[in-house]
């Protein structure tokens, strides 16, 4: 060994604790406006790492075998301790885990020790034999808290869910690498009596790896990290390339000139090249000039950003996998948009019957609270008009080139997660508007981004349009085919009224006894009356409902909950006495069937609620329940299709035949539906004096028009 062997350890303890303080810090800093991404665990991670780099700096200014040192390092690992903790409460296994509080008291006792050790010891000359006493307590102490840490490490990670390990498996890693490279140390130092200097040395370089670790963690993709050189990618790796040899060099000369200086001068040029270098990689250079750049670089030096072959196989697969443990069609159009911008979840709203945008498909996005009209009629022509893509962040912050911030609604601003906005245009129509979900790091669209957007919009659409076409081209056929069936149906019900017609009047000249007559004549009868109720109704399919009149709508919901007082729990809430222009027989009929739609999916015993309210122009019936609920898809493009039934052997005519008496009664049946919550149907109808209006209204156009 050369005589400056010594010298080389200590200036490479120097550079590698002061390389730990400066990522540390950076990291610590860059994390601020990303912590939630660590969930509870967020605010203490970045305290960890803002104390483990003021224990690197410590190390640096006074050495490892210092009391200010051994503070630091005491309070960074109580920092730690905590963060495992906060990660034990993201999934809720810090309560059900009970030895997981005791271990950590324990551990944070055994640090204590240590520290009141280090402090005691400090204001006192030791003999040989009781120093080497000392220092093997105070190394046996620091391999209990290591050895404990590796444990709890260890049961967070392997006990947590295959989704969660997804998300601890970066901070872990980084955890790991400090506390073992300090189990190996210590081991050492307790094997070979005294403290060794090259090992402790890359201490520093065990940080730097704790910061990339919690830097990948909360980066982009990280649940999903594979190695996918891209433009940005490239242009990001040179400049920090470029940056970091910088800041080595810088380190050099600073560690020269505090030898040159003395320690003040050292701590002077530490701290001044800490404070500059985080400066300089947080805000240098600036944003407009690393996007010029990357756009520059990009289109004359570098390939597309996409892989475009990668994308399409990716897209087709996506949309062609119809197999039986596929996704409905809805959900794979939005996750096909998503996987091309990185996005984590996404909804597809589609064209209602009154031409706003509704619900159809929500993919990893269970959390959004959409109303029933989620974007209204005239909102979603600016968007077919322009075709548009919308960043809401953009609009967020009043950044509306072109005016779309006043056709965004409310709903959708208060929403964080909501990122950006993907028109889906098919021959100049809007089939569909995909909303996409804010990625873990989300970023700016670029030129790239909005042409494959929306090329790839445009081939959604056609699928989309396309399905629907076979969609009413199905409904035509069956039809067709019921119309077929009902025709003979309707055939034999009236001659079987007939028969029974006849049947009646023969009992009258012929039956001799008066009480066989009697029950003969009354059954006879009523069976006549229910067939040839019957027939009227088969034949009101495609006809419309007898004629309007005033019917007083508060004794057509009573009668409704009156024939469900002793059997079923039908509650009328609201009642407003209110007069409409209706057939009271089809009302009837419409709600009956709604309540007992809404009695046949709640659990026996649950009531179902009727209520009847006035805004003036319409008397609402408002039906709600608290059952199963129906999933957005269902509402849309099943509950109103004649001939589907979720109910085991029903027809699924009763929800159709309902909205199309209401249709008929110049009304409005809407449902609002939410899986696990029950189901809410408001049946409109105008009152009899607005109608009376609006016919007087029509009258005189009709008039002078004449």
């Amino acid at each position: 060994m050369f005589s400056g062997w010594p010298d080389f350890w200590l200036l490479f303890a120097s550079v590698s604790h002061g390389a730990g303080a400066l990522c540390a810090a950076t990291v610590a800093a860059w994390l601020l406006s990303r912590r939630g991404h660590f969930g509870p665990a967020g605010n203490a991670t970045v305290a960890g790492l803002l104390l483990t780099a003021s224990w690197c700096l410590a190390v640096v200014t006074g050495g490892e075998q210092n009391l200010t040192t051994t503070i630091a390092e005491a309070v960074r690992n109580g920092c730690w301790l905590l963060v495992i903790y906060k990660l034990f409460a993201s999934d809720g296994r810090h309560t059900s885990l009970a030895p997981i509080r005791p271990v950590l008291m324990a551990l944070a006792l055994v640090e204590l020790l240590h520290l009141g050790t280090e402090i005691t010891t400090a204001h006192f000359v030791l003999s040989d034999q009781a120093a080497t006493i000392v220092f093997e307590f105070k190394v046996l102490f620091r391999l209990l808290v290591t050895v404990g840490a590796l444990v709890l490490l260890h049961n967070l990670y392997l006990g947590a869910s295959q989704q969660s390990r997804l998300t601890l498996r970066w901070p872990t890693t980084g955890m790991a690498l400090i506390w073992a490279f300090d189990l190996n140390l210590f081991t050492v130092a307790y094997l070979s009596g005294g403290w060794p200097e090259e090992i402790a040395a890359f201490r520093g370089l065990s940080v730097v790896l704790l910061a990339i670790m919690l830097a990948i963690g909360a980066g982009r993709g990280s649940e999903a990290l594979r190695f996918r050189p891209s433009r940005a990618v490239t242009f990001q790796t040179f400049s920090l390339l470029v940056i970091g040899s910088y800041l080595v060099g810088m380190v050099f000369v600073a560690q020269w000139l505090s030898y040159a200086g003395g320690d003040f001068a050292r701590q002077i040029e530490l701290g001044f090249l800490l404070a500059a270098s985080v400066t300089a990689i947080l805000v240098l250079p600036s944003a407009r000039l690393r996007g010029w750049l990357k756009v520059t670089l990009t289109k004359n030096f570098f390939q597309h950003r996409y892989d475009y072959r990668a994308e399409w196989l990716r897209f087709t697969r996506t949309i062609g996998n119809n197999g039986g443990e596929a996704l409905p069609l809805g959900e794979r159009v939005v996750q096909a948009v998503a996987d091309i911008a990185e996005s984590p979840a996404g909804l597809l709203l589609v064209p209602g019957e009154q031409g706003d945008l509704v619900l159809g498909a929500r993919w990893q996005w269970k959390s959004a609270e959409v109303p029933a009209v989620a974007l209204a009629g005239l909102d979603a022509q600016f968007f077919e008009r322009e075709g548009f893509i919308a960043d809401l962040d953009d609009v967020r912050g009043g950044r509306d080139a072109r005016s779309e911030g006043i056709h965004v609604p409310q709903w959708l601003r208060n929403e964080s997660r909501a990122w950006a906005l993907v028109p889906l245009i098919h021959y100049e129509r809007l089939v569909g508007l995909i909303i996409l979900a804010r990625p873990p790091a989300a970023r700016k669209f670029d030129w790239e981004d909005f042409d494959l957007l929306r090329v790839v919009g445009q081939q959604l659409a056609s699928y989309l349009a396309e399905h629907s076409g076979q969609e009413a081209l199905a409904e035509s056929s069956r039809f067709d085919d019921f119309n077929r069936r009902i025709a003979f149906v309707m055939h034999d019900i009236k001659n079987l009224a007939s028969q029974l017609s006849l049947l009646a009047r023969n009992a009258e000249i012929h039956a001799d006894k008066p009480e066989f007559r009697a029950d003969m004549l009354v059954t006879l009868r009523n069976s006549a009356d229910k067939l040839n109720t019957l027939l009227a109704r088969l034949g009101r399919y495609g006809g419309g409902v007898e004629k309007l009149v005033e019917v007083s709508a508060a004794e057509v919901a009573r009668a409704v909950v009156g024939q469900y007082r002793v059997s079923q729990p039908v509650v009328l809430a609201e009642c407003h006495e209110s007069t409409v222009l209706a057939n009271r027989e089809s009302l009837e009929q419409v709600l009956v069937h709604l309540v007992q739609n809404g009695l046949d999916a709640s659990k026996p015993g649950e009531p179902v609620f009727l209520s009847l309210t006035s805004d003036g122009i319409n008397a609402n019936f408002e039906v709600v329940d608290s059952g199963c609920g129906m999933p957005p898809d269902f509402v849309r493009t099943k509950l109103f299709k004649p001939f589907v039934s979720s109910k085991p052997g029903g027809f699924g005519i009763g929800a159709f035949e309902a909205r199309e008496l209401v249709r008929a009664m110049r009304g409005r049946l809407d449902v609002e539906s939410r899986e696990g919550l029950g189901s809410r149907f408001i049946v409109s109808l105008p009152l009899a004096k607005s109608a009376e209006l609006y016919g007087i209204a029509v009258s005189s156009q009709q008039r002078e028009a004449s």
